[in-house]
C-alpha cells in the first residue's frame, strides 16, 4: 500500500526564501508531510528544498519537477545524491521532459524524444544512485565511466511526471510513481489504470482561494490558456476527452488572437481544473482527488486571497 501523504508547493506565494524557515516548521506543525518545488521562472528545484533539508526534519522534499533536459546526466545525479545525503530517507526525485517552451525556448536546447531522454535519464539514475561505474549509449546521450562518489545507503524514489499513456506506463513500469497537474478528480482514475494500483501519484493542483467568481474564471482562463497551448498539455487534455471544449481557444489561439482564445475556454473547463471557492470549499474539492486516488496532492495557491498565511493553513491536514 502506498502511504497517504499531503504536501504543498513551494516556495510560498510571496514569501522570501529566507522567510521560509518558520514556514517550513509551521507546515510541519499544521501536518503537512510533503513540501514539492517547481522548476519554471522562479526558483531552481533544489534551493528551497536544500533550505529545508537543514530547517525542519520533520517534511519529505520532493522536485517536481526536474527537467531531464537541463541538467547533464552526470550532474543531476551528483545534485539529486547530494539532497538525499542532506535529507536521508525523505527526499523524492521527480523528473519529467518539461515542455518545448522551457527546453527550447528559455535555455536553447533541442526538445527531441522526450519520451526516451525521459526513460534514459530514468535508467541511468537508478544505476548511479547503486553506486556501480555507469559507461552506456543510451538512445538520447552517453555516459563513460561515470560513477558516483557519494554511497547512498537509501537511494531515493525517482517519480516520473507524466501526461500520456506511454509516459504514465514507463512512470508505473519503471519508476516509483507518476506526477501530475491540470487534472480534475474525475480524470485521476483514468490514469491511475496506466501507471498502476501499487504507486505512488503525486498531483499538482492548481488553487484559487477566492469566491469572486469573475476573479476565479478570469485567472482560470489565462493560466488554462497559458498552459494549454503548450503541444504537451494540449495533447494530455485531447486523450482526456476535453478537446471539443478547447477547440475553439486553440483556434483563436493559432490565428493569433490571444484575447478572444482566453475568452472562448468554458466555464466548465475552469472549473474542471481549477480548485477554487472558499478555504474550506477548496479543501473539499481537494478530498475528492485524494478519494479518487491521489496519494500525494501538494496544491500551488494563487496569491489571490489578502492573507495566505491563513489559506495554507485552512487547505492543511489538521484543519
Amino acid at each position: 500500500m502506498v502511504p497517504q501523504r499531503y504536501g504543498i508547493t513551494v516556495p510560498l506565494t510571496g514569501v522570501a526564501l529566507t522567510d521560509h524557515r518558520d514556514w517550513y516548521r509551521e507546515l510541519a506543525d499544521l501536518g503537512y508531510t510533503d513540501i514539492w518545488s517547481a522548476e519554471v521562472a522562479e526558483a531552481d528545484a533544489f534551493t528551497p528544498l536544500t533550505l529545508a533539508a537543514a530547517w525542519e526534519p520533520r517534511l519529505r522534499l520532493g522536485t517536481a519537477i526536474v527537467p531531464v533536459y537541463t541538467r547533464g546526466a552526470a550532474t543531476l545525479a551528483q545534485t539529486a545524491a547530494a539532497l538525499a545525503q542532506a535529507a536521508p530517507g525523505r527526499f523524492a526525485l521527480g523528473i519529467g521532459s518539461s515542455s518545448n517552451v522551457i527546453v527550447e525556448r528559455w535555455n536553447g536546447i533541442p526538445f527531441e524524444k522526450p519520451y526516451q531522454r525521459v526513460r534514459d535519464t530514468l535508467r541511468f539514475l537508478r544505476a548511479a544512485f547503486s553506486g556501480e561505474k555507469v559507461t552506456e549509449e543510451y538512445e538520447t546521450f552517453s555516459v563513460r565511466g561515470f560513477r558516483l562518489g557519494a554511497r547512498l545507503e537509501d537511494p531515493p524514489p525517482i517519480l516520473v511526471a507524466a501526461l500520456r499513456p506511454g509516459m504514465l506506463r514507463l512512470a508505473g513500469r519503471e519508476g516509483d510513481g507518476a506526477i501530475l497537474n491540470w487534472l480534475a478528480p474525475s480524470d485521476v482514475p483514468t490514469v491511475r489504470e496506466h501507471v498502476g494500483p501499487d504507486k505512488e501519484i503525486a498531483a499538482r493542483m492548481f488553487v484559487c482561494p477566492s469566491e469572486d467568481r469573475e476573479l476565479v474564471e478570469n485567472i482560470g482562463r489565462r493560466a488554462i490558456a497559458e498552459y494549454m497551448n503548450v503541444p504537451v498539455y494540449r495533447a494530455f487534455q485531447e486523450w482526456l476527452g476535453r478537446g471539443p471544449l478547447l477547440q475553439d481557444m486553440w483556434d483563436a489561439w493559432e490565428s493569433g488572437d490571444r484575447k478572444r482564445a482566453v475568452e472562448a475556454i468554458p466555464v466548465e473547463v475552469v472549473d474542471q481544473l481549477l480548485v477554487s471557492g472558499s478555504p474550506e470549499a477548496c479543501k473539499a474539492r481537494l478530498d475528492e482527488y485524494i478519494a479518487n486516488g491521489v496519494t500525494t496532492p501538494f496544491p500551488a495557491v494563487f496569491p489571490v486571497a489578502p492573507d495566505m498565511k491563513a489559506v495554507v493553513r485552512a487547505l492543511a491536514p489538521s484543519a
